[in-house]
């Protein structure tokens, strides 16, 4: 089963910048992976269990390495992903 996730990150710190960075930074990480990254949040697709796994294990990272953070997150079955020819 495929899922598709949108995700905003909020630390909670006055310099919030490389949080949010450092974690799209780690979700690019993964080849087994498609994440798509606006001003406004990121989107990632990918194989259901895969990526909760990915998820559960970096925004616990997220926590450990910079504290306090609100994620926002909408998740829906299947593979929204937009076709990159048509773009």
């Amino acid at each position: 089963m495929q899922l598709s996730v949108e995700i905003s990150m909020y630390p909670l710190k006055d310099e919030y910048i490389p949080s949010i960075q450092d974690f799209i930074d780690r979700l690019n990480s993964y080849p087994e992976l498609r994440v798509i990254t606006n001003t406004m949040s990121t989107q990632v697709f990918g194989d259901y269990d895969l990526l909760m796994d990915i998820l559960k294990r970096e925004m616990r990272s997220a926590y450990e390495k910079h504290g306090r953070a609100i994620f926002v997150c909408k998740f829906i079955d299947g593979d929204l992903a937009p076709d990159t020819r048509d773009v």
